[in-house]
């Protein structure tokens, strides 16, 4: 199959990502992996869909350093693909990433995505699924029992209201972000500096304030998702426990966070079945769910990372499986032609 990978960059990708171990298991398994960043598209003046993209000219690697290094640098090949060539985009770009400096990019993903579903791609995770999902607001659609409290404004006074109704101690972060990027504790001891925090993630959009779960001291565990369904082969979990820094609140990698091996509980697995019907509804295919006790903190439906990890914790690579499952979506789609959407497939 023909595969094309959407990234924010290809030149910042970097060899422990996720999107790099799944696209060399789907190399080595001898498919056509192409790459493109998010100013790859190409939408001409007869309505034809072109994507700018490159790939490894070698087909079997044994690191994803070798990989990395041949698709930016040294040895790859460079074409533009029309979108009626491409059996599956894969959109791996977090809008996140592009906030700041290039705002333009956010949602090219989501806008050529749509583009190149009605020109017959399986678009994976669906378009339509991923603009319900553009912010944090997409969090509160799930059960309320799994989520923890949660105010989303910009009214300070809210916020310092919201405060002193959960014991003088909340949570505070952008609706809009990733990372651990801008994510507040406010005790009595930061009192001072509540406003200082509220405006650093006002100049971003709107403010979440939600209530403190202690057990973020002890780490939250990240288990993914595919098909909307809790990604496992043979009692093997694609899950890891994330654990803060001494003295921090922030579980994420990117944050300064360790990674430890997840015990999977009964809790778990029933917060991620709770979560797996909205997921099928709206064309999840891959998602990292990441809980804390018994609550779901987030939802990573964009560019969910991690899967290295899982691999180093637990001795399985759960990327051929990953890759299998899209080879499953591209055989029912040629069995069936267009007897099923878009969103059907992310699942199927």
């Amino acid at each position: 199959m023909k595969l094309v990978i959407l990234v924010n960059d290809i030149l910042t990708e970097k060899d422990t990502n996720t999107t790099i171990h799944i696209a060399m298991s789907a190399t080595n398994m001898g498919h056509e992996v192409w790459f493109t960043s998010v100013e790859g598209f190409i939408y001409t003046p007869t309505e034809e869909l072109y994507i700018k993209a490159r790939k490894v000219k070698n087909i079997n690697y044994m690191s994803t350093k070798k990989y990395l290094k041949d698709l930016q640098h040294t040895n790859y090949e460079e074409k533009e693909i029309h979108i009626k060539d491409v059996d599956v985009l894969f959109l791996r770009n977090d809008p996140a990433e592009d906030e700041k400096t290039r705002p333009w990019a956010q949602y090219i993903g989501i806008v050529y995505g749509r583009l190149a579903v009605k020109y017959g791609a399986i678009v994976l995770n669906d378009p339509d699924g991923l603009s319900k999902a553009i912010n944090k607001l997409y969090f509160q659609t799930f059960p309320e029992n799994i989520r923890p409290k949660t105010l989303i404004t910009r009214d300070k006074e809210k916020i310092k209201k919201f405060y002193e109704e959960n014991n003088r101690i909340m949570i505070l972060k952008p609706a809009v972000g990733s990372q651990g990027r801008n994510i507040f504790l406010v005790t009595p001891e930061d009192i001072a500096n509540l406003e200082q925090m509220i405006d650093t993630i006002l100049e971003h959009g709107y403010v979440i304030a939600q209530e403190y779960l202690p057990q973020v001291k002890e780490g939250d565990i990240r288990i993914f998702m595919l098909n909307g369904e809790i990604l496992k082969y043979e009692g093997i979990y694609a899950a890891f426990k994330r654990v803060p820094k001494e003295e921090s609140i922030k579980t994420n990698i990117h944050a300064g966070g360790i990674f430890e091996k997840a015990k999977i509980t009964k809790e778990i697995v029933d917060i991620a079945n709770t979560v797996s019907p909205k997921l099928k509804q709206d064309g999840i295919f891959f998602a990292g769910l990441d809980i804390l006790g018994n609550k779901l903190l987030e939802v990573n439906v964009f560019s969910p990372g991690g899967i290295d990890k899982v691999a180093i914790l637990e001795g399985f690579d759960f990327s051929p499986i990953i890759i299998k499952s899209i080879e499953k979506k591209v055989y029912y789609k040629r069995l069936y032609h267009d007897n099923f959407t878009n969103i059907e497939l992310n699942t199927i």
